[in-house]
């Protein structure tokens, strides 16, 4: 079974890069607080790592 990755959006993306509000979008995230699941894969990966900062990941 592949790994689950929780998602959750800590810190507003006003004052952030287009690309950044972007990546925070396709993830699916739109509050603050907002949690959602995603497959663990290196697409994944790589847009949070663009994002790490407004972000935390759980493997669960």
């Amino acid at each position: 079974m592949a790994n689950i990755l929780k998602i959750k959006l800590v810190k507003s993306t006003i004052g952030t890069k287009p690309v950044h509000k972007k990546n925070i979008e396709a993830l699916g995230l739109r509050k603050i607080g907002q949690v959602v699941e995603k497959k663990d894969n290196p697409q994944m990966r790589g847009m949070i790592a663009k994002v790490v900062h407004l972000v935390e990941v759980e493997e669960a």
